[in-house]
């Protein structure tokens, strides 16, 4: 449907002219009011296949063909409406339960209304995103209807009526005027019902006082065949009222919203983001810009309600309550255990167990502080924005009832989730005795006052603990990796020619245009083994004045995937590729990610290629991009590539043209060195998986080759040429990345750590200075010991970030840790959206071709950003947690000895870091003997002493021997590693 909204001349279509008067405030402060003519219509379908009327209004796609009509002849029919009915869900029926209307087969020929559909944008985009998502799916035939444009179902507000009261009664005119519109155009005689859902108990008596079908969801769910299963992903309603009526509150009630951001606007309140300790539940931080330390906040009722990642506003306490950080490692699962689910609301039954664990944190003397005084302590006055997603966990044992098993009564349970920063979730359920053992996916629907915890409704079942597939479908879940197949309309955005498709034999043909023809040059790729989505090649010859002409060739994506087609879309909401143990989430189809763009050997391929010429010495004497068709001569592995250089007999041109990348990357990198990049690290291993089965057999440490380096150097060159380049052609809308310096005060605790125990400076006043000092931590007697202090020191940076040229200035366009002043990402098309749109502009920036204006658009650049920060972070945690849950699988029934050095020390426990397996186990005290042994904790020198029958000193930085072995919790049926101490 076009020209749904439009402005008219006064005269033109009066009858049918309607004004729509929208109020907002400008940014002086100033409150404007616009005024917007819309053209009240009668010809936008119905879109139901027994209407006789509608068809000959129908829309027409761009081949002038009528668009097929969405609501069937014959739809389902249910208990209470035998003869069929169509389903018109009001905006908080989708807001609560989306998941019933995506997964439940029950909800098909539903009609999604304009107003509802807007609402539902204006209060949670990730929820409309998957409503649109629905309404594109030609199983599910959902239909949006444009009520707002329609005659006969436009409404005026009216004087002193509400935004949601006029919405709800848009509705129900929608509701009444479908009955009316298919008794009179359709010859059926058993027309369906028309059943509007909502759990608005004062909408639904108004709709049923007008003599329309209304419902609650419980009540449709109820009706329908699979109700018992279905009723469980109906979120449970609080009736109007009875909240109010309560007096016994467990948590203090938040600020109103403008009592919030005046206090915040005066600098009496603060906002940022909440984050909970992953070793002690009771305690989380903010950080805030007026504080140099983070705010700490200790206890359930001052975190009030606030969750992992939400958007908090706090109040700083007075300075006789300020504390430091918990030295003690505090388990909600072992402290909140056996608790009652039935009888939450209102109860105080394990607030004891939580204020005694709290108040020995409190009670702990600080005369002996490693910080020098407490940092502030703050409580949380209101909540701006929830992070609330889906999570995945398992049900609590102890929180069923023994006859839970015996039949489907409805109860209360517990579901523990897999994010250990997340609370308990309570959840109602008919199944409890089904899901136990099982992974759970649940959404959390509310958390009020005089709940102890936060309540949700059972989403569905991902299958068995422990089985591969429930793991990796949790994980990715849990991360939000979006890893359904892809949707038709992305697939017809292919090449027609499929595997068949070639690049042009004639250089006439429209597919040569402006490109160079760079065959002739021996090109190669090193990538790991089994590499398929190859992005990147590189070559290198010598010139006739003595220098060198080196050229980095990446995969042409942007030739494939055009701006704001279903591919493209699809592309920017997947981010990237996420890349696990036993398989690849892919950002493109595989028949281009793996074959049409790869650049595989020996075939010919379109390329975006950098040349420069550089020096001996790699000075940059030019550099220029073009366009290009290439044909790599060889697809090497690190391995392959390393022996091939390594091996005098080997003295071909193509072999010398590696070398001589190698003797040049050596130099850039030196170069980057002394500029002040840092050398970070992290723990990488590798799991070895049985050639047959895929089931992981053992793991390995991945092995740095310096042709690892040889191609990092090239493709970092790459980025920064290709960021200047599209910088200087569109200064306000260039996709970069940037990383922020971070902070002094992050590295306070580790500088801290360093002196006291190694006697090491950390000088952190540059990148330059960390790097040098980095360098000089160094243990004569522990070779390890520099990488830990390394991967300690990753820990305490910042992220780096996409950004858009025009929302920072030039000076915080600074990439800290590579120590480059500019910096893109370019060189993986095939796998990172973001190098997707660089190339889009550097092909803007050269003149191959123009600008396509999504690609101009700042504001829609801004927001793509956004995303790929999320998506690109959510694939790494992905990805370590995909490596974390095989290396458990590896070790399954068996038991190793290793090497392991302490992180950190609690007061009742230890982090130990495991270099073999790359994983990191938490020791508890309590682990070490039975009962648990007698300690002292000595936090200015980072020293823990425990007496009796198993008396150890452990001390940070020490090299302890472990067992480590998989552990299977025969309680919760949830496998883990387990490490024991066994020496010292």
């Amino acid at each position: 449907m076009t020209s749904l909204k439009r402005t008219l001349e006064a005269d033109s279509f009066a009858s049918n002219l309607s004004s729509k008067v929208y109020v907002r405030s400008t940014r002086s402060g100033k409150v404007q009011k616009i005024v917007r003519e819309v053209y009240l219509r009668q010809d936008i379908p119905c879109s139901s296949k027994l209407c006789r009327q509608c068809p000959q209004n129908a829309p027409r796609d761009a081949a002038g063909n009528a668009v097929p009509f969405v609501l069937s002849d014959k739809p389902a029919g249910t208990k209470a409406f035998p003869q069929g009915h169509y389903i018109l869900p009001d905006t908080n029926a989708l807001l609560n339960a989306m998941d019933l209307f995506e997964q439940s087969s029950a909800f098909y020929d539903v009609i999604i209304l304009q107003t509802v559909l807007e609402e539902l944008r204006n209060r949670s985009l990730p929820l409309y995103n998957r409503l649109v998502g629905l309404t594109k799916s030609e199983d599910k035939r959902f239909y949006v209807f444009f009520n707002e444009f329609r005659l006969e179902t436009y409404i005026h507000r009216e004087p002193n009526e509400t935004v949601n009261d006029r919405n709800d009664r848009a509705v129900r005119r929608a509701v009444k005027w479908y009955g009316q519109h298919l008794a009179q155009s359709s010859k059926s005689k058993n027309l369906p019902a028309i059943v509007m859902l909502s759990d608005d108990r004062d909408c639904i008596a108004k709709a049923k006082a007008d003599g329309l079908h209304a419902m609650t969801l419980s009540e449709y769910v109820g009706g329908l065949e699979d109700s018992e299963r279905l009723l469980d992903m109906v979120p449970e309603a609080r009736e109007g009222g009875e909240f109010d009526k309560r007096t016994s509150f467990l948590y203090p009630e938040y600020y109103t919203l403008s009592r919030m951001m005046t206090g915040v606007k005066a600098g009496l309140l603060h906002q940022g983001i909440f984050n909970v300790s992953p070793y002690n539940y009771l305690e989380g931080s903010i950080k805030v810009p007026a504080f140099v330390k983070p705010l700490v906040l200790l206890g359930r009722e001052n975190m009030n309600r606030a969750i992992n990642g939400d958007v908090v506003v706090v109040e700083v306490l007075p300075k006789d309550q300020w504390k430091e950080p918990s030295t003690k490692i505090i388990e909600e699962e072992a402290i909140t255990q056996n608790e009652n689910a039935d009888n939450e609301e209102g109860s105080d039954l394990v607030s004891e167990k939580e204020r005694k664990a709290l108040q020995e944190e409190v009670k702990k003397t600080h005369s002996k502080s490693t910080e020098g005084r407490p940092q502030p302590t703050a409580k949380v006055v209101g909540v701006i924005k929830r992070n609330w997603r889906q999570y995945v966990g398992h049900i609590d044992p102890s929180s069923t009832s023994q006859s839970s098993t015996q039949g489907r009564r409805q109860e209360n349970v517990f579901l523990i989730p897999m994010d250990k920063c997340i609370p308990k979730i309570r959840i109602r359920t008919r199944q409890s005795g089904e899901l136990l053992g099982k992974r759970v996916l649940v959404t959390i629907d509310a958390w009020e006052r005089d709940s102890r915890h936060p309540v949700g409704h059972f989403v569905r079942s991902l299958g068995e603990l422990e089985t591969k597939a429930a793991e990796t479908e949790a994980l990715l879940l849990e991360y939000d990796v979006q890893y359904r197949p892809f949707p038709r309309t992305v697939l017809d955005c292919l090449p027609k020619e499929g595997h068949d498709w070639k690049v042009p034999a004639s250089m006439d043909d429209p597919g040569w245009r402006g490109r160079e023809d760079l065959r002739s040059l021996l090109i190669c790729s090193i990538d790991p083994v089994g590499c398929q989505d190859i992005d990147d090649a590189l070559h290198a010859r010598p010139l006739p004045n003595g220098n060198f002409e080196v050229g980095v060739h990446i995969a042409d994506v942007s030739n494939f995937v055009k701006p704001a087609t279903a591919m493209d879309t699809e592309a920017s909401i997947r981010g990237t590729t996420v890349y696990l143990v036993d398989k690849r989430i892919d950002m493109l189809p595989m028949l281009l990610g793996t074959d049409l763009c790869s650049l595989k050997p020996y075939v010919e391929r379109y390329a975006f290629s950098v040349i420069w010429e550089l020096t001996p010495e790699a000075d940059v004497v030019n550099a220029r991009f073009t366009k290009s068709v290439i044909k790599s001569r060889e697809a090497f592995s690190y391995e392959q590539a390393q022996l091939r250089i390594d091996d005098a007999s080997q003295q071909d041109d193509l072999t010398q043209g590696m070398r001589t990348l190698m003797m040049l990357s050596k130099k850039l990198k030196q170069k980057r060195l002394d500029a002040g990049a840092l050398s970070l690290s992290s723990p990488e291993v590798r799991v070895q998986m049985e050639s047959e089965t895929s089931d992981p057999i053992d793991v390995k440490t991945k092995q740095m080759l310096d042709t690892n380096s040889l191609v990092e150097e090239f493709m970092l060159f790459a980025n920064v040429s290709v960021a200047r380049k599209i910088y200087e052609a569109f200064p306000q809308t260039a996709i970069l990345r940037r990383h922020a310096a971070p902070p002094k005060t992050n590295f306070d605790e580790l500088t801290n750590q360093l002196k006291v125990k190694k006697g090491l400076e950390l000088h952190v006043d540059s990148s330059k200075a960390l790097a040098d000092s980095l360098d000089a931590c160094v243990d004569p007697s522990d070779t390890f010991f520099n990488t830990l202090v390394r991967i300690m020191a990753t820990r305490c940076m910042m992220s780096a970030e996409y950004f858009c040229s025009g929302t920072q200035s030039y000076p915080e366009f600074r990439h800290y840790g590579l120590a480059s002043e500019i910096y893109t990402h370019f060189t993986s098309p095939i796998r990172r959206y973001a190098d997707l749109q660089a190339h889009r502009q550097l092909a803007a920036a050269i003149g191959y071709e123009p600008m396509h204006p999504a690609v101009r658009s700042r504001g829609r650049l801004e927001a793509i950003c956004k995303n790929i920060n999320v998506r690109h972070r959510n694939a790494q945690l992905a990805g370590r947690a995909s490596i974390a849950y095989y290396v458990g699988q590896a070790l399954r029934g068996k038991e190793a000895e290793e090497e392991a050095f302490v992180m950190k020390i609690f007061s009742n426990g230890f982090v130990v870091l495991v270099p073999r397996f790359g994983i990191e186990g938490l020791i508890r005290l309590r682990d070490l003997a039975t009962p648990e042994p007698e300690s002292t904790f000595d936090p200015e020198n980072y020293v823990l002493t425990t007496s009796g029958s198993r008396a150890v000193t452990i001390e940070l930085f020490q090299k302890v021997r472990v067992r480590v072995q998989d552990d299977m919790d025969e309680k919760t049926g949830k496998r883990g590693v387990k490490m024991e101490l066994v020496k010292p």
